[in-house]
């Protein structure tokens, strides 16, 4: 059975990303008026998480997992981003409001969220739109992803992401 010419890069597309592909570049504005970018993290590790709006139930909560786990993050060697399309002034009203210490970068463009494949199709009560599918890449300091969580559920992940940043 011949393959037709070209299926490998369709399926490549409809899957997104893939563990050991390098992590497409990004330079966002982030809260506090300061400058995220993918080489900015170069040589360490990078905890790149996606959630869908800031200060809504689950986002903040998984906020907050994070958050809790940021020393033992740096530890590991690992920086830690959370990554939504809201504004940098709602990104920086989020981190005052729940004291979160580490960055939050704003795509408002969405650009990044494609690149990364989280900007997707979603439906709630039959409506369809297009939303942030939770989800969180680990980054290895040579700029290739590790390790992908898609479809997250928040409780317990930042501990899961820790510890693949361990590497347990």
């Amino acid at each position: 059975m011949r393959r037709k010419e070209g299926a490998v890069t369709e399926a490549k597309k409809s899957t997104g990303l893939r563990e050991g592909d390098a992590a497409p570049s990004f330079e966002l504005p982030g809260a506090g008026g300061e400058t995220l970018s993918l080489s900015g993290f170069s040589g360490k590790k990078l905890a790149l998480y996606f959630y869908p709006k800031d200060d809504t139930s689950g986002c903040t909560k998984e906020a907050i997992e994070f958050n809790a786990l940021k020393a033992d993050f740096g530890k590991a060697k690992t920086a830690l981003v959370g990554v939504s399309p809201d504004s940098p002034a709602k990104h920086d009203k989020f981190r005052a409001k729940y004291e979160l210490t580490f960055p939050l970068a704003s795509d408002e463009s969405k650009e990044m969220l494609s690149a990364y494949g989280v900007w997707v199709e979603k439906s709630m009560y039959g409506r369809k739109y297009m939303g942030v599918e939770r989800s969180t890449f680990l980054i290895g300091p040579d700029g290739k992803i590790e390790k992908i969580w898609r479809k997250v559920k928040v409780p317990g992940h930042a501990a899961e992401v820790l510890a693949a940043a361990k590497g347990k």
